[in-house]
């Protein structure tokens, strides 16, 4: 009897590819500095972080055989785990017919190779999975041109890795290299080109992206940005808040692209709600640099809402994840974000229900608006968000006290259209109304014309 084509599980005559997920775990303190508190130590808990790295590979479509978390009392150069890890590993790989290891950290090219060697099957980190994910998410040509150019700049450090087919021309020392090193210098070029070409299309990208802002600037709404961790329900709020239907499921990194969508307050005033790519713990710095033309519409941003997961045994290490990519946001010679974002910051804490409700989630829903706790799916606490919201913008607004005269409609429409009239009485003659205006439109309304 034959035996099967394909005997190790790698997908291409057995179903999905048979994968191990291997945690390598440091008990180590990150301090990381919280808005409005001082830095504390978080230790994620080494079983969230597994479910994490399998969330993260199941969802490239792969069948999860094996995992496994291994401490490290210090990391080996060659192969980051040390030999008896490394052995036991490969028995596991074997039993199993593992076509593919993950391993959640980031892993030199050298200790990539060597790995393979010893496990006899393919081996990527954590920045190859993500990067993974976001190549089949990415819908937009806005999007697929950052995975790419993330792709790329991760790929150009492991071109020997790549090229093993040319092993055996490595020939030469000195200033004498074989064919192997021509070829990939050659294919490093091809590459170093790619991503120039790829970079000049994204800053036309953020130049049309500065073209869109100042075309909501004229109108002008107010812009809301959501950001938040990964599967904290940012696209559940997005679609309770704005009654669209955004893809939204149960999973990590479910959309990537950026979406805008308009909202009524109670107050009547209207804004624009964004919906942006979710973060993650050790997020590839590649990432936060490619997708920073997405990410400076939270810059843009008149109001952050910080979506979290607040049902999430690491709750608080997510917290200090997103505003630490925040943070390196607002650092650097050419920062996105402005000194004073953190101000604009409202938590809001989601996933409530699976708490016992609002009630039961502590420190939220005070007076001052910074924290609102809620529940996207059943829709409790949204009453309490968009109060919040409507208070948070109309703080930025000028009361002013307006005569118009009763036939002229049109600057009346105006205000109300641009505007929140809190007051109105109907005089012989003319209109009393007194409005909350931008500092912006009422300069506009007192230049034009009467």
């Amino acid at each position: 009897m034959p035996e099967p084509a394909n005997d190790r599980g790698d997908g291409t005559d057995e179903g999905p590819t048979r994968a191990a997920v291997i945690l390598p775990y440091e008990r180590t303190l990150r301090a990381v500095p919280t808005a409005g508190a001082p830095a504390e130590g978080v230790q994620r808990a080494s079983e969230a972080r597994l479910a994490e790295a399998v969330g993260l590979a199941a969802s490239i479509g792969v069948t999860i055989v094996h995992q496994a978390v291994l401490p490290l009392r210090e990391r080996r150069p060659s192969t980051l785990f040390g030999s008896g890890q490394v052995e036991a590993v490969r028995q596991a790989i074997t039993e199993q017919r593992v076509g593919l290891v993950v391993v959640d950290a980031a892993l030199s090219p050298v200790q990539q190779r060597n790995l393979e060697r010893e496990w006899k099957c393919k081996v990527i980190d954590r920045t190859g999975l993500i990067l993974e994910i976001f190549g089949e998410r990415a819908r937009t040509k806005e999007g697929a041109l950052q995975v790419e150019l993330a792709h790329l700049d991760y790929q150009r450090t492991r071109l020997v890795r790549s090229w093993t087919h040319l092993e055996r021309q490595r020939g030469g020392f000195g200033f004498l290299g074989g064919p192997g090193e021509s070829q990939i210098e050659l294919d490093r070029r091809l590459i170093t080109d790619r991503m120039v070409k790829l970079k000049k299309e994204l800053d036309q990208v953020r130049r049309t992206r500065g073209l869109h802002r100042r075309d909501r600037e004229r109108v002008p709404y107010p812009v809301i940005a959501l950001v938040g961790y990964t599967n904290a329900g940012k696209s559940t709020l997005f679609n309770a808040l704005t009654g669209a239907g955004v893809y939204a499921q149960d999973q990590l990194f479910a959309t990537l692209d950026p979406t805008m969508r308009g909202i009524r307050l109670p107050s009547g005033r209207r804004a624009i709600l964004s919906d942006t790519v979710g973060f993650i713990s050790d997020l590839p710095t590649q990432l936060v640099e490619a997708f920073r033309a997405t990410l400076e519409e939270v810059a843009a941003a008149d109001v952050i809402l910080h979506v979290r997961d607040v049902a999430h045994p690491d709750t608080s290490a997510q917290r200090n994840d997103v505003l630490g990519v925040l943070r390196e946001l607002a650092a650097g010679p050419n920062p996105a974000m402005d000194e004073g974002w953190e101000a604009r910051v409202v938590e809001v804490l989601n996933k409530a229900d699976l708490l016992g409700g609002i009630g039961a989630v502590p420190g939220a829903n005070g007076g001052d608006g910074r924290v609102v706790a809620v529940s996207a799916l059943t829709g409790e606490g949204l009453d309490d968000l968009r109060a919040v919201l409507d208070a948070r913008l109309a703080a930025g607004l000028e009361v002013v006290d307006y005569a118009i005269p009763a036939a002229d409609g049109a600057r009346l429409a105006w205000l109300y259209r641009h505007g929140e009239v809190v007051a109105r009485e109907d005089a012989e003659g003319d209109v009393r109304v007194t409005v909350r205006l931008t500092p912006a439109d009422r300069a506009r309304f007192e230049q034009s014309p009467a």
